[in-house]
């Protein structure tokens, strides 16, 4: 059975790199008296907060799965439940950000704009990836390996593609903003147990 482990392993590697995605949304942070930004990252915060659960969820349990007792059938399973959780988390947020409207800053507007459509991609991106596990041959070990090494490539790609319409959203004055929620701060624990603000 050690043929879908060291992938599975990879497909976990890969995963953690993608998580970062939403917990960049935490930052270190000052007060400058915004209230309608503060109310605006607020509402995000809150939002968003359950779905990087969500995501956390679905990166340990495809973690978990790479044991070296799970057979191919139980790895497709977890894996394209994992997929579909984070697809359904990064829709939710591409939704969040779009019903908060623009945050109240220069360039509000594009920065919003940007962002939803980033995450309505990463949102895509993890659909077509439990697709592709779907598809994947579970009765022969090693096309299924094969098949799972093709899913950590692209993965690994996602978690590397760019986040940076994310990242100019939470940039200064939102950035501050949301460092201050505490929806914000409790979304991200293993950011927080690295690396103090």
């Amino acid at each position: 059975m050690e043929g879908t482990n060291p992938v599975n392993k990879k497909l976990a590697a890969a995963l953690s790199g993608g998580a970062v995605l939403v917990l960049a949304l935490t930052g270190c942070g000052g007060d400058d008296g915004n209230e309608k930004l503060d109310s605006w990252a607020e509402q995000v915060c809150d939002a968003v907060q359950p779905q990087a659960k969500k995501i956390e969820g679905a990166n340990a349990a495809i973690q978990k799965e790479t044991s070296d007792n799970s057979t191919p059938a139980e790895v497709q399973k977890t894996d394209a439940k994992a997929f579909q959780d984070m697809s359904d988390a990064y829709g939710a947020m591409a939704d969040a950000v779009r019903k908060a409207g623009p945050p109240n800053v220069d360039d509000g507007e594009k920065k919003q704009q940007d962002a939803v459509k980033e995450l309505n991609g990463l949102s895509a991106s993890y659909a077509s990836l439990r697709k592709q596990v779907e598809a994947l041959d579970t009765k022969d070990q090693g096309k299924f390996a094969d098949g799972l090494k093709d899913v950590a490539t692209e993965l690994n790609k996602l978690s590397r593609s760019s986040s940076d319409a994310l990242k100019n959203l939470e940039e200064g004055d939102v950035g501050r903003a949301m460092a201050k929620q505490p929806s914000c701060q409790s979304a991200s624990p293993s950011a927080a147990g690295t690396a103090a603000g």
